[in-house]
């Protein structure tokens, strides 16, 4: 497999059949359907087009894409027409951006009841915030939240955080005024980490009182609320993570930002080194370590590999991106108008689309043509490739 070519489902069309045998009764529906749209994106099985150079004449072949949101090719359009969304929502404030984490073992009960961890994660990051700055011996304001969820370290290691980005100041109780942070700090990251603290753990144990909560393994004996609760009792001693970067340098570098992170997967095809018969090679980056050792490479086996991705696999309707606060999507248009009001900025861009629908109106691709650069007019369509569910005549013979 040359090294330019290195993909993740190339790695799971060569080790994936094993790999689900090895596992049977073990995997999620929803991690084989992400394995299967992996293996199929941008293959003949999911149908294509021929395209023709309006310049040159030459013809090329395409084939469509899976759009699934964990497949590593498929990110660059989702995260270009959200960012474009975005764009118009900016605010000519300071940002500031901030990373909400869970105590390993909070993160281990996360990874056998996601969906409820994964929530509670997102909601209690965000009140955090929201309530720390609504009170008048800190901001005093009502800010606006948007917040990305991540599941993994750099190995691909369960590692459940949220990024958050927040604008460096709020509007008042009455909206007659916008109310600005300081310069180069936004809330106490002490005090952030207090109210997160226990925001979590009340609704772990919420949780927990409701049902909502399974335990297997090593964790088994949590189902009792008594080891359960003696369980939580350390993590209300520790200091949880909650961990302030400096504020972005202007709108523009709030979208770079974004667009790195809010469409990201477990690992991009980019990361990839070498793939082999029995293992897969990849480049990480350690967090712990500041210097040339910072960017290192980790050899795994392909099994492991694949599990590693799998686990990231997000609960069926589970949302990544959310926004709170005055970035809520009842109320956010009028909130962002607002705001522009009383700092007397300009309305944010808009999206034009009378383009794209023209464009896709005449069958137009919006790459280029990549001999000469020339426009691409879709010529043909290539039909998905369709597989029986039973072999021909069964139904009959059965009857």
């Amino acid at each position: 497999m040359p090294q330019s070519r290195l993909e993740v489902a190339g790695i799971f069309r060569a080790h994936g059949p094993a790999w689900r045998a090895a596992n049977a009764g073990h995997v999620s529906l929803d991690q084989l359907k992400v394995m299967s749209a992996i293996e199929r994106c941008r293959t003949a099985a999911l149908g294509g087009h021929v395209a023709r150079c309006e310049d040159c004449g030459r013809e090329h072949i395409a084939y469509n894409s899976c759009r699934n949101r964990h497949c590593p090719k498929c990110q660059a359009g989702a995260a270009k027409a959200w960012l474009t969304a975005r764009e118009a929502e900016l605010l000519p404030v300071r940002y500031f951006h901030l990373v909400f984490t869970l105590p390993k073992p909070v993160a281990d009960i996360a990874h056998q009841n996601k969906r409820e961890l994964y929530n509670l994660l997102m909601r209690a990051s965000a009140d955090t915030v929201i309530r720390i700055a609504t009170d008048p011996k800190h901001l005093g304001a009502r800010v606006g939240v948007t917040s990305v969820l991540h599941t993994w370290g750099s190995a691909m290691t369960h590692h459940p955080h949220v990024h958050m980005i927040v604008p460096g100041g709020g509007l008042s109780a009455d909206s007659t005024r916008w109310i600005a942070c300081r310069r180069n700090f936004f809330l106490s990251v002490r005090v952030l980490s207090r109210l997160y603290r226990r925001l979590v753990l009340d609704g772990l144990a919420r949780l927990h009182t409701a049902g909502k909560l399974h335990f297997f393994g090593g964790h088994a004996e949590l189902v009792d609320r008594a080891a359960f609760d003696a369980f939580l009792q350390p993590l209300r001693k520790i200091d949880w993570v909650v961990y302030a970067k400096e504020p972005f340098a202007g709108p523009g570098a709030v979208l770079a930002y974004l667009s790195r992170y809010t469409h990201r997967v477990a690992i991009s095809n980019s990361r990839l080194i070498r793939v082999d018969d029995q293992s897969v090679t990849f480049r990480v980056k350690d967090y712990r370590v500041n210097g040339p050792g910072r960017h290192t490479t980790m050899t795994l086996k392909a099994d492991e590999f694949i599990r590693r991705f799998l686990i990231h696999v997000l609960p069926k309707g589970q949302h990544r991106i959310r926004h709170y606060g005055f970035f809520g999507n009842g109320n956010r248009a009028a909130n962002i108008a607002r705001i522009r009001e009383l700092l007397g900025a300009e309305r944010g861009r808009a999206c034009d689309d009378t383009v794209d629908d023209t464009v896709a109106h005449r069958g137009v691709l919006a790459l280029p043509c990549p001999c000469c650069g020339g426009q691409l007019i879709i010529v043909e369509t290539i039909a998905p490739q369709r597989h029986p569910r039973a072999p021909p005549g069964t139904a009959r013979a059965a009857a």
